[in-house]
């Protein structure tokens, strides 16, 4: 089973006269990027929040959003009295010492940012308890989602890696052919450039065998399909988190396929490892989603 990066997960609940909202959305990253929103009153619980996501989502770029609103639309809010009479202070000594119209004081320093600020209660445990909760069902629900996209990426990844072995088999029907359209250019441009009569033709083969040898390329294609059958092998794991070993796969099957068209001088083959190429690109995006 393959799990995508990419996901959403919500829950929400009322508490008292409060509706408490989760939500948790991740994208694909290569390594763990989290980030957190909440309302200040629950800067203490940052670090708790934080593990237990980690623990549960595991990778990608991941948004942990915690919002708690008053049902009846009443927000409690607090005047920063401090930095209140330090804005003032300021501004009526600019004021005095330039030639700038004062307007409305007062309003301009309540727009600034932290002179009025939502009033930090300190929730209660029954409130979290209810945080923890709901971030447990909208981490159920984030694996959902993934589990769902991973089952759409799942066929896609088992569909390019089968048309990978498909173009690979299909190699064995022009092998012949090769070898002898290889042999017969190179006795060709060997006669055209010495003359037929100057070419001693025991040492031809001898060359032509070892120059042959270079090109067999039976090896690449044994590696090539035990990479492909692994490559599916890993995909059904129990494992959850599995993206990056499908990618050093990937990278392998690159390598034999890389390998294959450079010795394959064929064009019926080099036809086949263009197909082969293909279906590798699309398996590599699809691997940058995967956990």
């Amino acid at each position: 089973m393959l799990y995508s990066m990419t996901g959403f997960g919500r829950a929400f609940a009322a508490y008292k006269d409060k509706k408490i909202i989760f939500e948790i959305r991740s994208l694909n990253g290569k390594t763990t990027d989290l980030r957190l929103r909440y309302p200040l009153n629950y800067k203490h619980k940052e670090i708790e929040i934080r593990k237990t996501l980690l623990n549960a989502v595991e990778r990608g770029k991941i948004d942990g959003t915690l919002t708690i609103e008053s049902e009846l639309g009443e927000e409690s809010y607090t005047l920063n009295k401090t930095l209140f009479k330090k804005y003032y202070g300021e501004l009526k000594e600019l004021i005095g010492e330039t030639d700038i119209e004062g307007g409305d004081i007062l309003q301009s320093i309540l727009r600034i940012p932290n002179v009025v600020m939502p009033q930090e209660n300190i929730p209660d445990e029954a409130e979290w308890d209810v945080v923890l909760k709901l971030m447990g069902e909208a981490v159920v629900n984030i694996d959902k989602f993934r589990e769902k996209e991973g089952k759409v990426m799942y066929n896609d990844l088992k569909e390019n890696i089968n048309g990978i072995i498909t173009n690979l088999e299909e190699l064995a029907k022009y092998e012949d052919q090769r070898m002898e359209t290889i042999r017969t250019k190179m006795k060709k441009n060997l006669a055209q450039f010495l003359g037929d009569e100057k070419i001693d033709h025991n040492r031809f083969e001898q060359e032509l065998l070892f120059y042959l040898e270079r090109l067999d390329i039976n090896e690449e294609k044994i590696r090539l399909k035990q990479h492909c059958k692994y490559f599916l092998e890993v995909m059904d794991e129990e494992t959850r988190s599995k993206g990056k070993k499908l990618s050093f796969i990937s990278q392998e099957i690159g390598r034999e396929i890389n390998t294959l068209g450079a010795k394959a001088q064929e064009h019926h083959i080099q036809q086949h490892v263009v197909s082969m190429k293909d279906n590798l690109e699309r398996i590599k995006e699809m691997n940058a989603n995967i956990l």
